[in-house]
This record gives structure tokens, C-alpha cells and sequence, in this order.
């Protein structure tokens, strides 16, 4: 793929860099700054805590600590969350680490519709982008469309998008956790139960909008997600309803 993209931009947009993510991080949040707009692929996301400073202290502040004056309009990708066998040290979500971040924003893509659009978005906005994949979903197959591959189209960052309709309880998840929630709704139907399934999409800033009006139909709420139980994108989601004035009649957790 690189070798490809290689030959198709030439060395002067597509750089193969040394293994030295707080380099190469640093060397894009620099050309951010100065007017271009880098993608800086992770081989993995737990690798970019070797260049967390930039991706924190330089592109997310640098538009609040110059008063307006500056932009990073970047781009930070790769894989994230539990992979195939790669120990501890490999398998960490980071999503919630992320979107604790004023000034950046943070999308999580779960299918072909999602990783194309959101990547796009992220690439036209001015602001610094973390987009988390997940390294298992690059073997997925999915259904594409004709309109996915309009150079036009996007798909808003901030916008979740409800997968599946129900009326008895919602499920709210992201990336690889759709699919399996999806699953879960085909075999409550079974049951009798009606499944709501959210796909955040987008992670910072959240669509309260989507969440807040699915759970006042349904009542109910289960939160799905690969990342740590505690402060994670679930202790969120919860935190918002708790204070709306939405009634639940029973709370998954």
C-alpha cells in the first residue's frame, strides 16, 4: 500500500520515516502548523505514547495557547484497541484517553462507510484528528457503495449513527463492538426484544443528541466497548443521561 501510494505522490508527500514516533510526530504537528496537512500513521496506537507530548502539548493546545493565531490541521491514525495475540502491552484501548483532550478530536470507525467518510472529514478539518481503527477489522469485508468513493463524500465528525432501530433497550458502542451488538440485536430478537444500536462514530465531541433522545424511546441503556470500565467512554455515555432528566427503568453496566 505505501509503495503504492509511493509511486502515485512521489518522497516529497509520502515520507517513510525511521521508527522514531516522537520525531516523526513532532516533524508533522511542525508542518500542521506551517500550513500542510500531515497523516501520521502509528503502526499501532499504544507506539504513540513514545510521542504523546506533540500529539497533547503541541497540536491539541497550540490553537487555545495562541490565542486563535495558529492551526495544526492533522491527522493521527492507526490501529487501536485489543489485537490478535500481541500481549498486554499491544491490546490497550486508548479511546478514552483521547477524548479527554481539549482540542483534539477523536473518531472510531467501524465499517468501510465509516473509515472512509470519517477519514476524509478528518483530513478537511482544521482541527488535530485522532482517528482509531482496530487492526481486526482490517480483514473485514463489507458492502460497498458507489457513493462511498464520491471524493465528496464525508461523514460529519460529531454525527453517531443509529445502526439498528428498536423500542425496548439501546445499545451505545463504537468500532469493532458495533458488529458484535449487532449480533447480540439478531439474537434478542428472538426473544422478543427490540434492539437499539448506536455507532457513536464520532467519540470527541460526543452526539448527546442521538444517545439522549434513543434512550428517552427505549428507557434502557447498555454501554459497549473494549477500553478499561473505569473513566472510559461508558462512564460517559452514563454520566450524560444521569444528568438529563431521562427516567431509566433498569441500568446495564
Amino acid at each position: 500500500m505505501s509503495k503504492g501510494l509511493l509511486q502515485k505522490f512521489g518522497p516529497s508527500r509520502i515520507w517513510d520515516t525511521p521508527i522514531s514516533e516522537m520525531g516523526f510526530t513532532g516533524i508533522g504537528a511542525g508542518a500542521a502548523m506551517y500550513g500542510l496537512r500531515p497523516i501520521i500513521e502509528f503502526m499501532t496506537w499504544n507506539f504513540a505514547l513514545q510521542s504523546i507530548d506533540h500529539i497533547i502539548n503541541s497540536a491539541a493546545k497550540i490553537h487555545y495557547m495562541s490565542a486563535g493565531d495558529l492551526k495544526c490541521p492533522i491527522v493521527f491514525r492507526g490501529p487501536n484497541g485489543a489485537a490478535a495475540g500481541v500481549a498486554a502491552q499491544h491490546s490497550q484501548d486508548f479511546s478514552s484517553w483521547y477524548a479527554q483532550v481539549p482540542g483534539l478530536k477523536v473518531v472510531s470507525p467501524w465499517n468501510v462507510e465509516d473509515y472512509r467518510g470519517l477519514l476524509k472529514a478528518a483530513i478537511r478539518d482544521e482541527n488535530p484528528v485522532v482517528v482509531l481503527e482496530n487492526e481486526i477489522m482490517y480483514g473485514k469485508s463489507f458492502p460497498l457503495e458507489e457513493r462511498f468513493m464520491d471524493k465528496d463524500f464525508l461523514i460529519p465528525i460529531g454525527k453517531a449513527k443509529i445502526e439498528r432501530e428498536g423500542k425496548d433497550v439501546t445499545i451505545v458502542t463504537f468500532s469493532r463492538m458495533v458488529g458484535e451488538s449487532l449480533e447480540v440485536a439478531k439474537q434478542l430478537e428472538q426473544e422478543g426484544i427490540s434492539v437499539e444500536v448506536i455507532n457513536l462514530r464520532t467519540l470527541r465531541p460526543l452526539d448527546r443528541t442521538t444517545v439522549l433522545n434513543s434512550v428517552k424511546k427505549t428507557h434502557r441503556v447498555v454501554t459497549v466497548e473494549e477500553g478499561w470500565p473505569t473513566c472510559g467512554i461508558g462512564s460517559e455515555i452514563c454520566a450524560m443521561i444521569m444528568e438529563s432528566n431521562i427516567i431509566l427503568f433498569y441500568y446495564f453496566s
